[in-house]
Order: C-alpha cells, then structure tokens, then sequence
C-alpha cells in the first residue's frame, strides 16, 4: 500500500487530473458571496462624485440640492473628510497600495475621474441619484499632459529614467554598430483597461466600538489591504480583518488597495454604520487601474547566418502625477536569447492620468511584444524562417544570471505548435496565400513569464465526520485555487475532493500570497502539503498512543490510504482513529517559502503561439482565424482550468493586438472611452478556433508539484503573433497597437 505522506507526487492520482471546480455549485447557483452583493445590518451606501476635468484645483461644491434629497445621510468631501495617514507604500512591508494619496487629501486634481466627493444614502438609487446633483466648480489649468506622445516631449529624453530598472552586459552600442544586419524600430501599446467584470467593492464595518475594522473587499491581496489599512487608520493589525471569498476577477487592478477603499472605511467610521461602496464602471476606468502606456526602442544586431549580437532595449511607460508605477517592459528581455551584448533601460513619464497598476503579465507582455516583433523583423531582413531564428539564438542557460534552466521546453514547444499549426506548409512569400477574397497571415512569437513563489502559511483539520478543512488566507481570484488547494489534500489522504472544505480569502487565516504573478499556486500547495503531513503526523501519535487503535506500534511505521492508516495487516479510517479517542479533529500547520534553489536555478515558464489572420482587403476587415499554442508550465494541477488560463490570456492578447485602447482627448487629458460600449474588447465572434497544448514536464526543482505559474504566460507573445501575421498577410509592418480597422484602411488607401 503506498504511503502517501511520503509521496513524492512523481506518481499522482488526484494532483495533475481533470476535476470539476469544487466552488462551481456556489457560482452556478448565485450563492458564492461577491463583495457587491452582501449586505449587513444598517447598511448605508456610498457613490462617489469624480473630477470632470484631469488638471487644476476644485474651487467649491454646490451640495444644498444633493444634501436635500431623500435619503441623503452625508457628502464626504476635502473639507469634512477625517484626516489620516498615508501608507508607507512597501512592498517589502507588506503594506503596498495601489496609489498613496488618499481620497480627498486637498483640492488639487491630478486626473479625470479623481474622486471630489462621496455621497452616502441610506440605498444605491439614492445615493447615485444624489451624486448626480453635486456640482463641482473648478479652476481648470492648461498644459495636462495627456500622452506618451505629447509634442512637447520626447519621451527617451524627458522622464525619470530608472537606474535600478536597467540592466547591460557587454558592450551593446559598439555590437549594434557593427551587425551585418539591424534592426532599429519602435513601437507603441496604447493603455488598456482590465475591465474585469466585478467592479472594485467594499464593504466597511466597525465593530466594537469602532475599535475593530471588519472589511468585505474584491480584493487579490488581502493581507496586504489589512497591513495599509492598518497604517492609514492607526490600528494594531490584529484589529482588522479583510476578507474577500469571491473575486469577479481582477487581471491585477485588485493586487493593492485603491482610495475607494480607504474612503468607505473612514465614512463608515464617521457615520457609525456599515458603509458599501461599489466603483461605478466609469470611476472603475478612470481611479481604478489600468495597463500604462508605453513606447519601446528595440535594436537588434545580428550575422548573416541570424546569430544575434546586440540587443538593446528602451522603454518609457507613463505613470500617473499622484504615484510611481514602473511597468519594466524589458524585464524578460535578458533571459529571452542568448545574446552576450545587451542594454535594457526604463524611463517613466508622468501624465494627468490616473494611476497605472498590474495588469496581467505585467511589464513582460509589452515588451514582448517589441521583441517577438523585431525578431520577426530580424527574420524578414535574413529570408530566413521565424522559427529557425529563435532556435539558432535559444538560450540553453539563463544568459543574464548565468544559472542553469530548473526546467526549459521552449525547442519543444516551437516544434510541436508549428506541427500542430501546419506551418510548414506557409508560403514565405507576401499575401502569397489567399481563401477567395481573403488574404491569409501566419505569424508566430515565442513567449514567456517569470515562476516565482512567496512564503505561505496553512491549516489542515482532520475530522471525526471523515472530511477534512483546509485553510489559507491567499485568494481565488477566479483561477480555481479551491479546487486545486482541495486536489493536493486529497492527494496526501486518499480522501475524495467532495469531503474536504476549503477556505480562503481571510486575513484570520494563515499568511497566504498574492493571487497575482502566476505565484499563488506555487506557492500554496507546497504549504498546504506541509499541513497536511503535519495532521497525519498528529493523527498517527493519537492512534498509536495509549488507547489508540494502534498502541504501541511505532507510528513512522503506518501508512496512509485512502483516508485511513494501516499498519500492513489491519486499517482505520480517520474517523475511527479519532472517535475511538473522543476526539472530534486533529490539526496541522504548515510553512513553506523559496529556499536554496533560488541561488541554484533559473525559474521561468515558456511557450509558443501560431496564428492565422485573414484580411479582407477590400473592407480592411481582419479577423484571427485560428490560434495554436503551446505551453511549458511544468505540471497542470488541474489541466481544464489550466487550459482556460491560457485561453483568457490568448483571448485578451487578440484584445490588446486589435481593439483595446483607452482613449484620452489630447486637449485636456479627459477619458473619452470610460464605458463599456466604447472601450472596444472581443466579443465570442471574434474568438477564433483555439488549440491549448500543455507540455507535461514537471519541474520538480521549482516545488515537489512540478508546478509552475499559467495565469499569464498565454497573453504574452499573443499580439506580436497577430502582428506578425498581419504582415505575413499585407506586407505592412504594425508596429502601434491596437491595429485598428482605421489604420488598415489608411494603409489601404495609401497603397
């Protein structure tokens, strides 16, 4: 009988397989607790009243007619607004937020949207009904400064350029300047909004008389919420508590905490009573995060026979006037290829916008983009083949920290996705490949992401019913982290995932990590592994100790199975061993955290994207016709909520290459697109055929899973792809995204 708390999980039989969502009955039938769905006792509601201009000062409020209305309790605003005390901001405290002013600090407005006011109604209708009547007057300033791409500046000559940010090996410029061949372009990626589906939310409550904050929020990060909270309000972090069960997604704008939080916090204190708040769509867009905007110099040198030399890499991300957000667009760029001549800057500009934060895959994608882009470029300039390019410059070693792969199947997943794909059967040759009126493209990119983990705390309770209770503070944003926390203790018992509870989301839970970075799975389960030994451990000293069902035989000795212990001869459940003590459970702790193998190896998941684009030259319509992919995460937890991860990324990687764009007027630096009808995402009909391929290498080095990060490897790589096609297809090179239909049908009138 095989021990499972000795298994190496090499062998699994619950870890790696298909399993239905254990929170999927919760969803399906409305009972899974969103944070804007809850309610409690004497419950009041907030709306807040943002700035209608990006860049000036806030001369007075007209609140008499709001004040007036039905159910109007208070207008919170600069002037009444309990003064409190900034975050320290550390990530490395744990106290990180997404933008440190707070909600109505003075009457200075640094963007569109910045919140003036909160309105507070005993319902939502009120509430909002009310905002509607608060006029604002303002003392509007000229010169905001609304783009990357303002006349007035040059943005790789103006902006903090970023020391820490940059890396160089070799002597670049003097490699580049002599390359047989070069390439020397840049590219623009207009920002993008997460527009995930459940709006920021929260939910304030001071309980014991006011001495105690108890906060409902959507939140990725909950102990870092309680930390800054902690720090704003003045109180002992055990007075706080932050919980978020269920989470309408996030994509990173949910990592840190936003103002919003802050002010339902302190207008619940004022007012004595619970206090909801649930970010309107366009307040959403507007103060809640949002992907920079960036513009990247990318230099590649290389021999005739496509050998790289150079490499060199400049990148200016916008930031906002309020915080420093940096978006590190070249931080994949050193270990991509091997390469031994590279220079990777950033610089930052500050725009009358609001605060840029995460936003899936953050920095890496962007800068992929540019790369994956100039490879192709690269491979265009030597008539060679894009996939034998990035196989003639494969890294076999982490070229920027010299350490060897934990794991690498990057070779692997060009084959077996250009296979799949069909692409040997692409003509090289310029819209040389047509379907009728269409025009076919095939492009392809590599992609990439970093595998990190953080420490991580758990709890496993073994029960005298027979079920099992696993706790840690870490969040599902929407991943499945239930289902796969449940999957690795059934692994370790042999009890079935229908009998084992799981909680999440609680800052009175053991320490758990972000839900961001790709990091959470690899970074709970070895934890939860950890408790699970912990309470067999506990179990097996009960059934071997006096009047145990096994006294007196040496506990190293019993064997774990299908949720009982057995000694070779005879066995009991769980159950039996604790009702025969009179005990209702036993419990395990458990720790984890990265250890020596940082210093050992270089951890990074890779893959492969093909695409087909059709254009339709006439209408300048273009369409993604199909995507194969192929992926390098070392082991799947759970393969079909794996797959869907790579999947929503391909599908927000087709948004970023042909739709997405938050748009800012250039006069005065107003978001003009802040709603759901004009910020353009994909629809089901412009999703094509999509073929996910998960490559099964387990990287045991990383973590006894094998697993790696999946949550953003699929939207990298993805545009490039699509761009790449396109030229396949048009023999244009886009290098701005999104490619819209408008620059088409410019290219196409221009000939």
């Amino acid at each position: 009988m095989n021990d499972l708390t000795q298994s190496t999980l090499a062998q699994p039989q619950v870890v790696g397989q298909r399993t239905p969502r254990i929170d999927g009955e919760f969803k399906l039938t409305g009972r899974a607790g969103y944070t804007g769905e809850l309610s409690v006792e004497g419950m009041l509601y907030g709306y807040p009243v943002g700035a209608s201009i990006a860049h000036g000062t806030l001369a007075r409020l007209e609140l008499d007619e709001a004040l007036a209305m039905p159910g109007v309790v208070d207008i919170f605003h600069h002037a009444n607004f309990p003064r409190l005390h900034r975050s320290p901001n550390s990530m490395g405290h744990g106290d990180q937020v997404s933008e440190v002013r707070l909600p109505f600090e003075d009457e200075r407005i640094y963007y569109h949207g910045q919140y003036v006011a909160l309105v507070v109604a005993e319902s939502f209708a009120q509430a909002r009904a009310a905002a509607q009547r608060v006029v604002a007057r303002y003392r509007q300033e000229t010169g905001a400064i609304s783009s990357l791409l303002d006349g007035a500046h040059d943005s790789h000559t103006e902006g903090e350029l970023l020391e820490d940010s940059g890396t160089t090996r070799g002597d670049p410029e003097a490699a580049f300047a002599g390359a047989e061949v070069q390439i020397d372009a840049v590219y623009h990626i207009a920002a993008e909004s997460h527009l995930q589906m459940e709006m920021h939310a929260t939910l304030a409550e001071w309980r014991d008389g006011g001495s105690r904050l108890v906060v409902h929020e959507s939140s990725q990060g909950v102990f870092y919420q309680r930390n800054a909270m902690a720090r704003i309000f003045d109180l002992a972090q055990e007075n706080i508590e932050v919980i978020s069960h269920y989470i309408g997604s996030g994509f990173g704008n949910k990592l840190f905490m936003w103002p919003h939080a802050v002010a339902a916090a302190g207008a619940a204190r004022e007012l004595g009573r619970p206090l909801k708040l649930v970010l309107p769509r366009a307040q959403d867009m507007t103060g809640g995060g949002n992907r920079p905007a960036s513009r990247q110099r990318l230099r590649l040198g290389a021999d005739r026979d496509g050998r790289l030399s150079a490499v060199i890499h400049d990148s200016t991300t916008e930031t906002s006037l309020v915080d420093r957000y940096v978006d590190a667009c070249g931080s994949a760029t050193p270990s991509f290829y091997a390469c031994d001549n590279l220079a990777v800057s950033q610089r930052i500009l500050a725009l009358n916008h609001g605060t840029p934060c995460p936003m899936r895959a953050p920095g890496e994608v962007s800068g992929i983009f540019a790369l994956e882009t100039a490879m192709d470029e690269l491979a265009v300039a030597l008539e060679m083949d894009p996939v034998e390019l990035r196989l003639r410059n494969y890294a076999h070693e982490d070229p920027e920290s010299g350490l060897p792969w934990s794991s690498k199947q990057l070779d692997k997943c060009l084959h077996s996705a250009a296979e799949r794909f069909g692409w040997a059967q692409r003509d090289p040759g310029i819209g040389a490949m047509r379907d009728g009126d269409e025009i076919i493209g095939y492009g392809m990119a590599a992609c990439t992401w970093f595998a990190g983990r953080q420490p991580c705390q758990a709890r496993v309770e073994l029960r005298a019913d027979g079920t099992l209770f696993a706790a840690c503070g870490t969040q599902d944003i929407g991943t499945g982290t239930y289902t796969i926390v449940a999957q690795t203790v059934a692994e370790l018992t042999g009890v079935a995932v229908a009998d084992i509870e799981v909680k999440l989301g609680e800052t009175s839970l053991p320490t758990g990590p972000l839900s961001g970075g790709s990091m959470a799975t690899a970074t709970t389960l070895p934890a939860v592994a950890v408790a699970v030994r912990d309470a067999l451990s506990a179990l097996k000293e009960v059934a071997t100790g006096h009047g145990g069902v096994f006294a007196g035989v040496d506990a190293d000795s019993l064997t774990v199975a299908e949720g009982a212990l057995s000694d070779g001869e005879r066995s009991h459940s769980f159950a039996e061993v604790l009702e025969g003590m009179r005990l209702s459970s036993v419990n395990g702790q458990g720790s984890s955290a990265p250890g020596e193998e940082k210093k050992q190896y270089s951890f990074r998941s890779f893959g492969a994207h093909f695409v087909e684009v059709r254009v339709d030259p006439g209408i300048s319509r273009v369409r993604v016709a199909r995507v194969v992919s192929s992926m390098d995460i070392g082991r799947a937890i759970n393969p079909p909520t794996a797959r869907n991860q790579v999947e929503g990324g391909i599908v927000m990687g087709i948004g970023m290459g042909l739709f997405e764009k938050l748009d800012y007027d250039p006069r005065d630096a107003r978001l003009i697109n802040a709603n759901v009808a004009d910020y353009i995402v994909p629809v089901h009909a412009d999703i094509p055929e999509i073929d996910v391929e998960l490559l099964d290498y387990p990287d045991f080095k990383f973590n006894e899973f094998g697993a790696r990060g999946v949550g953003e490897i699929g939207l990298t790589g993805i545009a490039p792809a699509i761009s790449n096609a396109l030229y396949h297809a048009t023999g244009k090179r886009y290098r701005d995204l999104p490619v819209t239909i408008e620059a088409l049908l410019a290219d196409h009138a221009s000939g």
